[in-house]
């Protein structure tokens, strides 16, 4: 015979799921509306604006003056602030230098975080606690405007383009996003390397690296647009108005109302309208960012998150 065991008396409640809370609840019909609605409006709030600063740009100068200033509603495309703008005047050589800066500034700066974060992200590195420790410090703390300033100055990097790169080519929080997940990487992948005869930089280039595509991606895209929306240093450190990024050019266009050198005459004459060019010159300062950010956008959440949490 079989023996039966008698199972306890369930009371109830006693063998129900705890409950969840209310952010794990299954939002209700009126709550997803509502989260469309909202969502609806901070696109448009956003995409708005960036549709009147383009279909201004490519509107001649009598569908502006019809419209009183910014246009909404497209009537006629017309290239011609385009056309002006790259013609070979400054806001071309702004371009110009703009991508070059961006390009050597982000690979400068790239090479010297991945190099510093793989340093401290090894337990055994000569001094890496004392190192982490300082570039934390500098987190909270900086010398300041003026003694930075002096230091560029004394180091005879003023009107150079070394002064738009180095005082600030490294992020501390960069480097400590790429050193959390350098951090992650499995030890015994990297101890059977050096069994292999790898060294440090062979590991560094052919592991850890290509293992850290996501995070690489993203950090890239961080120094990118910084170098590239950066004014503040030119503005500070270059006296030579030909050295000027394409951001400080739109800058003397949009605040202090000035025709790129070369456009003036146009403007007064009523070939080119000034708003159009003003325009044109914030849709190029905008286009390099908007482009490659959907492609950078997939590796976001797991270069950034993973990163921040394994750090």
């Amino acid at each position: 015979m079989t023996a039966v065991i008698d199972e306890p008396a369930r009371t109830p409640g006693r063998w129900a799921a705890p409950p969840r809370p209310v952010w794990e609840e299954r939002p209700s019909g009126a709550g997803l509306a509502g989260k469309g609605i909202a969502l609806s409006f901070a696109c448009l709030a956003i995409l708005f604006p960036l549709w009147i600063v383009l279909v201004t740009s490519l509107s001649s100068r009598k569908t502006i003056d019809e419209s009183g200033g910014l246009v909404m509603v497209p009537k006629g495309i017309t290239f011609v602030a385009y056309r002006e703008l790259l013609s070979g005047g400054q806001v071309t050589r702004a371009a110009v230098v703009s991508v070059l800066i961006t390009l050597v500034g982000t690979l400068f700066s790239m090479s010297v975080s991945v190099l510093c974060a793989y340093g401290l992200s090894r337990s055994g590195s000569l001094g890496h606690r004392w190192i982490l420790m300082i570039l934390l410090a500098t987190m909270f703390f900086s010398a300041g405007l003026i003694p930075t300033y002096l230091l560029v100055q004394s180091l005879g990097l003023t009107d150079t383009y070394l002064a738009l790169i180095l005082p600030s080519a490294i992020s501390v929080f960069n480097i400590l996003v790429l050193r959390g997940f350098f951090t992650g990487i499995s030890q015994e992948l990297i101890d059977s390397a050096r069994i292999d005869g790898a060294g440090e930089f062979r590991i560094l280039w052919q592991i850890v690296m290509p293992l850290s595509r996501a995070v690489l991606a993203v950090i890239t895209l961080f120094y990118a647009v910084g170098y590239w929306s950066a004014w503040f240093n030119a503005s500070l450190y270059l006296n030579d108005q030909d050295m000027m990024p394409l951001q400080n050019v739109m800058i003397q266009l949009v605040q202090k109302q000035e025709a790129p050198v070369g456009m003036g005459q146009a403007i007064k004459t009523g070939q080119l309208s000034a708003l159009a060019v003003q325009m044109a010159v914030m849709v190029m300062a905008l286009l390099p960012v908007a482009v490659l950010s959907p492609f950078v956008q997939k590796h976001f959440k797991k270069g950034m998150l993973t990163g921040a949490v394994k750090g």
